[in-house]
Order: C-alpha cells, then structure tokens, then sequence
C-alpha cells in the first residue's frame, strides 16, 4: 500500500507544512549531571538549569555510537557535521524538557503499572521469560542490573506519556483531513521533452586542462583508501565457554535442579454442564440447583457416550453448550480453583459432580491429558551444556576482563603476553578507518577502527586498550603494517577522469538546451509539445519523481506554466504543467491515504504541545559546540 511513500519521506511536510519531529528518546536516561563541569560552557538552559557542553559531548557520543552500531558501514565523519550537532543537541534538550514536565505534572509510573507495560510491549519481548518476569541472565549479559533496567525502563515511559496521550487523542474535522487528503493526491496533466545527457556526449570534447583541472578538484575520487594489517585478541564468552570442562555430574546435577524447565506443563481437556446457582440465590433455589446437577450426573454416568448432548440440552454456560460442552485444554490457573482441583484430580474418561463454585453446579468429564512428561536428559544435554557453559564463562569473565584489560596496557608492545596467559587466539586482519562493507564482528566496531587508528597505536606502534565491541567482548589490537592513503597519478586513473568529465560537460549541455526551450515556450503559448500525460505521486504515469515534484509544486493559478528539472547526470526536463485533473469521486486512494494524513496531523499537533512546553518551561539554545571544541576538551 503506497508505495510512493517509501520514496517521498517528505511529502507530507511539503502538503501539509509539518514537520515530523524526531524520536525524543535519542539518547539514555542516565545521570544528566554526571559530566557537569563548572568549567564547561553552557549550551542550553530548561527550566532554569543548564546544559553543558561536556554533558552535551558526551550525549552527541552516545547518539554517534548508537547510529554506527545500526548502520556499520557509516563514516563516522558524516555524524559529526554541524548539522547532526544541532540535532544531537535539541535531542538532548527534548529530553530534558519532557523529564521536567514529567515531573511538575506529575505524569509517574507505579511498580504495577510498570510491570503491565513490560510485559505487554513488544519491543521488550527478547528480554521477558515465559512467565513475564525480566531475564535478568540476558540484562547481565548487557551489564545492567535489573533494578538499573527498571529505573531506565520507568524513566523511558514517564518521558513517552507526556506527549503520548497529545497523539494519541489528536482528532481532526472532516474539512481538514479531506483537504489534506485532496491535496496529498492531486493530479496534474503534463506534457514533458526530456534532453539526456548521454545525446550530448558526442558533441562535448574534454581537453587535457579540463580533464586535470578536475583530478585536481575531486582528489579524494582517486586515492588509494588508507588501511592497516593487523593482529588482534578477542575476549568473549564463547571463548571461554571453549576453554571450560564440564562433567557429566555437573550437567546430570543442573538438570535435576532444574527438571521444571525440562517438563512441559500438564494441560487437561474437560468438557462441563453448568446449573447456574449464584452464590447469593436463595438457599431453596440453590438446594433446586444441585438437585438437578445430581440428576444429570446420574445420567451422564449411565450414557458416558451421550455426554455432549446431555450438555447442550442442559448447560446453562452459553460459551460451551453449543458445543456439547467442551472447553478444549487448558493448564493451571485457567480455571476456578474448585474446578480446577476437581479436573486435575480426575482420570481420563471419569464423570464428577456436582463440584460447585461461584457460577453453580458442574458435572464435568474429562477428555483427555497432555504434557507433564519430562524431556530425558540426552535429548536436552546441548542445550545444558550451553547453558552451564554461559553461565560459568559469566562468572569467569569479569576476572578474565580485568587481566585483559591489564596485560593489553602493561605489555604495549605485544599482544603474546595476553593470548599466552588467558589461551586465546591471536587473529589477523586488513582494515581501514571505516567498516569494509558487510564486515561484522569486532572488525566492523568504530570504537575499535578509532582506536587502532589512533595516535598510540598508529604512530607508537602500542597496543590498543581494551576496547569493549559487544556485550561481554573486548578485544585489543596492534598494527602490523601502515598503509597510508595514497594520490594515484593522473596518468594512472585518466580514463575514468575523462569520464566523468564528458558525464559532467555532456549534463551541463543538456541542461543549457533545456532552460533555453523553458524560457522559449514561456515566450509563446502554445500547444502541448508531446504527448500529454496526467501524474500524480500515487500514479507518476513513468516520470522521475524530480518530475512529479516540479510539476505538483508549479503555481497554475494564472493558468498553464512551464519549469524546468536539472535531472542531475541523466541530463534535464521542460515539463509544461497544463492543468489540474479531476480524481473522480471514486478514488481508491482516498481511503487509503487518510491514515496518513491523520497520522501527519496528530504529530503537527504533538510537536506544537512539545514547542509549547519549551516555553512554558523557558528553554533556550545557547550555543551548539563545534566538533573541534569538543574534541578539545
């Protein structure tokens, strides 16, 4: 559905004059005064109190390192411009803003209401048992503890309420989301000459000075990437895990403590007849009730056969009558307790009653029993061996980490010391300052590319320190050979030189051409000068979208007019924007289009709140550092 919305991320605020305001959470909810320091600058201010520039590094950070973990293959460059600055910091600031008004409203979460979000929000899943409570093992594994998770978790959920309920009870008129709508999915008639590029590439003929004026202007085009051959240790679980020798005592031990894991839980197939009698009917009617319940159990015991129509005749449970009373299987605590004790105590096949509870009278029989059998110890020995494992290599990393992390730093110049001592693997590798495309692992962490890039190890030929990857994984590394970034000759890469040059002058022809027919066609009206086609961005009818774009934004209230659309390489577009189409009443885009619509206005009415908030709690920016300041400090 629309798939022109997965390209045109920004038609809604081109239509609608919104802008979507950005994930407030960007950034942890940890200590926001960890990093003050009185000689830091302030770079912004919310409700009285300051932002620094430290605290605000740190956060921009934290921001980078998550991005780079996302998306591998990123320069880390591209994160650190002005730009992505300002919006690291008014993420910062946003977070601020709706702690503090989390707090003075008053918007708190109580250890029940806690628990309910938990287990109900899917993206927490991975980090829930099978009874809902929190894996504390895989929070370990990500160095939190659970009482840190729920402090994080509560003050992640406090900050969502404070716009959450904005949102979610926006509500637009019919008049508004309709012009949204109309405007969303207009369409226009064009008629549109295309001049490529590649036409002009016959007539553009490059002389050696433009080809070496552009070799000098776009050096970076043609340098040989700068990389490294490298040695280095990893120190992670798995590692240890292999080092481990675990007896078969101890496997045979854990899966005797541990049998309930190893036991599928006992369910119970039952099917019931219900006389109803509340428990606050009168004494003679209930004394009438269970009369009647005896009587059909006597029936039932007579005819266990024609037991489910002995139900639907009788029943008086509406949900199971119907079908002859069944109530499939079902485990513990499904029930009420009476009956419950009454179905777990039954042997297959066996008629009871009347067992009463709350509703009335139940003559129950039951049909069938599975589960509750325990899985012998050789068909789960791997998974235990897995688990003991872990959990032994848990308890045995913190120790190992820290003579790691020792041994990397005291002996600099090797890294033998620490593979002899720990019996790890000494691993080799090529690497540049950013991830090879489709790396992974440590070779793809940017924590660990900065590092082995850095001064100490590039130019002191030390070791790196213990550079944390992922959860429970260090690894430390050392240069073995440089090899700098390198100007490959002009004579070496002059072909593809030419190249892009007859790309460029042949583009810039094309484009010449094209805005001399716009202003020509601008001079005389005319008819359509080809074929005229209606587009709309549902339904581009084959246009570019740079096309569509122009010709939904060209102003026709003076009647017909005609742009021009630099395609870029590819060469430019005189697109004459003749008239505005009728959708028809029928559209079948209307109703597919008015979530997204509705979705655009509640977020334009949610970030108005936000900006009202800013003000009510007197917020400014300051100053935004520069990436020099900070690395500075």
């Amino acid at each position: 559905m629309f798939d022109f919305v997965r390209t045109h991320t920004r038609l809604l605020q081109f239509l609608l004059v919104l802008l979507i305001f950005p994930s407030f959470i960007f950034f942890g909810v940890q200590g926001y005064s960890s990093f003050v320091d009185g000689s830091n600058k302030t770079v912004a201010e919310v409700n009285g109190a300051a932002i620094k520039s430290g605290e605000f590094d740190a956060a921009h950070k934290q921001q980078i390192e998550r991005m780079t973990q996302q998306m591998p293959g990123v320069d880390v460059k591209l994160l650190d411009t002005p730009e992505m600055r300002k919006r690291s910091l008014e993420g910062l600031v946003q977070q601020r803003v709706l702690a503090v008004a989390s707090t003075k409203d008053r918007l708190l979460i109580s250890d029940e209401r806690l628990k309910r979000l938990f287990a109900s929000d899917p993206q927490y899943a991975s980090l829930r048992r099978p009874d809902g409570s929190v894996n504390a093992e895989m929070l370990a594994a990500q160095g939190m503890s659970s009482e840190v998770f729920a402090e994080r978790l509560r003050q992640d959920y406090m900050l969502r309420q404070v716009l959450g309920g904005v949102g979610d009870s926006s509500f637009a008129s019919t008049a508004v989301s309709q012009a949204g709508v109309a405007a969303l999915l207009e369409r226009r008639e064009i008629a549109v000459q295309k001049l490529d590029a590649k036409d002009y590439l016959s007539k553009v003929q490059p002389t050696d000075a433009d080809t070496e004026a552009y070799y000098k202007a776009h050096p970076a085009f043609y340098k040989t990437p700068e990389s490294a051959q490298i040695e280095y240790v990893v120190l992670d679980l798995d590692m240890l895990k292999k080092q481990l020798s675990l007896s078969d005592d101890d496997l045979r031990k854990y899966y005797e403590e541990n049998a309930s894991r190893y036991t599928a839980a006992e369910e119970r197939r039952a099917s019931h007849i219900l006389v109803n009698a509340p428990k606050d009917a009168p004494a003679a009617d209930r004394e009438k009730a269970k009369a009647k319940a005896q009587s059909l159990l006597e029936q039932a015991r007579k005819n266990p056969g024609g037991f489910a129509e002995l139900a639907k005749k009788n029943s008086d449970d509406p949900g199971s009558a119907a079908q002859g009373g069944d109530l499939e299987f079902f485990g513990k605590g499904a029930m009420t307790k009476p009956f419950e004790d009454a179905v777990f105590s039954m042997k297959d096949g066996e008629i009871v009653g009347p067992v009463e509870t709350e509703f009335g009278y139940h003559i129950i029989k039951l049909t069938g029993v599975r589960g509750g059998t325990k899985k012998p110890f050789e068909a789960v020995r791997a998974e235990i061996v897995d688990e003991v494992g872990r959990q032994m290599a848990q308890k045995k990393f913190a120790e190992a980490a820290e003579q790691f992390g020792n041994l990397v730093y005291e002996q600099s110049d090797s890294l033998q010391p620490v593979v002899d001592k720990l019996r790890l693997t000494l691993s080799t590798g090529v690497v540049g300052r950013e991830a090879a495309p489709g790396a992974s692992g440590p070779l793809a962490s940017p924590k660990l590319l900065a590092a082995i890039f850095g001064n100490e190890v590039l130019n002191n030929k030390r070791n790196t320190e213990a550079i944390e990857t992922g959860p429970n994984q260090l690894v430390s590394a050392r240069i073995v050979k440089h090899q700098p970034e390198v100007l490959l000759p002009l004579d070496a890469v002059k072909d593809r030189v030419l190249q892009r040059v007859r790309t460029g002058q042949a583009a810039a022809a094309a484009r010449k051409d094209g805005q001399a027919r716009v202003e020509a066609l601008k001079a005389k009206a005319g008819e359509p000068q080809g074929a005229a086609v209606a587009v709309s961005r549902t339904q581009p009818a084959g246009q570019p979208r740079q096309v569509v774009e122009a010709a939904l934004r060209a102003d026709l209230s003076k009647g017909a007019t005609v742009v021009g659309v630099d395609l870029g390489e590819q060469g430019f577009a005189v697109v004459q924007v003749l008239k505005v189409v009728d959708r028809g009443a029928n559209d079948p885009d209307v109703p597919r289009a008015q979530p997204f619509v509705a979705q655009a206005l509640a977020e334009a009415e949610t970030l108005a709140y936000y900006e009202a908030l800013k003000r009510r709690f007197k917020t400014r920016i300051v100053e935004t550092p520069s990436a020099a300041a900070s690395a500075a400090k």
